[in-house]
Order: C-alpha cells, then sequence, then structure tokens
C-alpha cells in the first residue's frame, strides 16, 4: 500500500544524498513531490529520475527570496503542501581555531537561518495536518572535532522542532527531527577537501560508529518516509535517530 498517495511533499536539498533518496521513495509512495537545490543541472537530473508529477526548482536557501519563490511554484503547479523536509544543509570542518567568520556565517545561514525561514515561510502554503521534517545530526547531541559551529546548527533545529510543534499544535502541524549518524553522502565531495582527506574523513567516521558503517541514504529515506506518512502521526516535536548506535553505545 502506498502511505503518501496524492500528497505533495516538498524536499529542500532533494537533488542528492539523502534528500534525493527520500524524494525518490516519497514518489514511489504516490506523492507529488518538489525538490529543491542550489545546481539547476543536478536539481533537472534528480526530478527526472525521480519522475512521475516531480518539479525540480532551483534554490538556494540562504536567500529569502528564494524560498518564498519555490512555495509559490510549487502550490500553483501541485498544489498545497503536505509533507516538508527540510534538508538542504552544507558541512563545513575545521579546528576552531582557524574557523573564520565567513566558514561560520556559510554553515548558519544553511544550516540554521535557512532552516528557520523554510519552515516559516512556509505556513502560508502548509495543509493544517502537514508534516515537517527537519535533517539534524547525532552531532548535535555527542562531541566531535572541527565541527563545532555545524553541531550547534543542527542543535539548534532540534530545539526549532519543539517550538514550533507548540506553536501549531491547533493546525496539527508536526514538526519532528531525523537524526541520521554519519551518512556516506556527496556532502563530503563538496568540503573542499582532497580525496584522500575525504577518504579518511569517511573512514574515521565509520569506525566511530559502533556497527563500523556509515549509513546509507536508502536507509535514511526510510525514517523520512515513516515521518511523512501517518505512520508516525503521535509523534510530535519528537526525534527519530538513525545512527548506528553512535549517540547511545
Amino acid at each position: 500500500m502506498k502511505k503518501l498517495t496524492d500528497k505533495v511533499a516538498v524536499v529542500t536539498g532533494g537533488n542528492s544524498g539523502m534528500g534525493f533518496s527520500a524524494a525518490k521513495l516519497f514518489a514511489e509512495n504516490g506523492a507529488k513531490v518538489a525538490i529543491t537545490g542550489r545546481n539547476k543541472k543536478t536539481v533537472d537530473s534528480a526530478a527526472q529520475e525521480i519522475g512521475g508529477h516531480s518539479i525540480g526548482i532551483v534554490s538556494d536557501v540562504a536567500d529569502l527570496k528564494n524560498i518564498d519563490a519555490q512555495y509559490d511554484q510549487v502550490t500553483k503547479q501541485l498544489g498545497k503542501i503536505d509533507v516538508l523536509v527540510v534538508n538542504a544543509g552544507i558541512y563545513i570542518a575545521g579546528p576552531t581555531a582557524d574557523f573564520t567568520e565567513d566558514m561560520f556565517d556559510q554553515v548558519s545561514d544553511v544550516n540554521f537561518k535557512g532552516a528557520f525561514f523554510t519552515i516559516q515561510r512556509a505556513l502560508p502554503y502548509l495543509n493544517d495536518g502537514a508534516s515537517v521534517i527537519i535533517t539534524g545530526s547525532a552531532a548535535a547531541v555527542k562531541g566531535f572535532p572541527t565541527i563545532a559551529a555545524y553541531a550547534a546548527t543542527k542543535a539548534a533545529v532540534r530545539s526549532l522542532a519543539r517550538s514550533f510543534s507548540a506553536e501549531w499544535i491547533d493546525r496539527k502541524i508536526r514538526v519532528n527531527v531525523l537524526i541520521p549518524g554519519p551518512i556516506d553522502t556527496p556532502i563530503f565531495d563538496r568540503n573542499g577537501m582532497s580525496q584522500e582527506e575525504t577518504d579518511n574523513t569517511k573512514a574515521l567516521y565509520a569506525s566511530l560508529v559502533p556497527v563500523k558503517r556509515m549509513g546509507t541514504s536508502d536507509e535514511v529515506a526510510e525514517g523520512f518516509l515513516y515521518l511523512a506518512s501517518e505512520d508516525s502521526r503521535f509523534m510530535v516535536g519528537g526525534e527519530l535517530i538513525l545512527d548506528g548506535g553512535v549517540a547511545t553505545l
């Protein structure tokens, strides 16, 4: 049985990694899906691969004018929104002593400010009873070196889920957080590191996971589907942890 038949879903950062896998699974479960991303080539390619009633929108969540325009386009083409996955994010690592203001602003503008206004600006376009899902991180609950700014942004969005859920409970809008552990996605390749540095980083993270491997985007997508569907209707302001045991073992 398809779990999202005729639902309209928006996935920011849906052109690669976890967002793409979630969008594809949503479409397979009957949803009309809109994905967003900053790269037109990958957005168009991802939307074509997802197929069905999917559309791709070039949008940067750090630019509020982009956010308003994307929702206007979604509702005109697909209708009001039932599922919003706030997944667009960037990962910048570096020793705290060398971390620059520009690096900090980049991470904050996308991961925290972008998430806040992606949800705020969606309110007029959301159906009552909509499910909003924010991509968090196990880094928000366990200390890792060199990613203090990134981890702080993920802790911030965990707080947003609680506050927003309390504020919009009368509309039955549920805001939850999916918390993945280290997942093998293209975000590592956009960090400005060499291939050797990227491979070493992935190996390090895999070694820190109790199950001794990084997770996959497809595994995380199943969690997004649960939170998007009526299966999670009693989950409000909560968190779903899919981290291979990083935060608890």
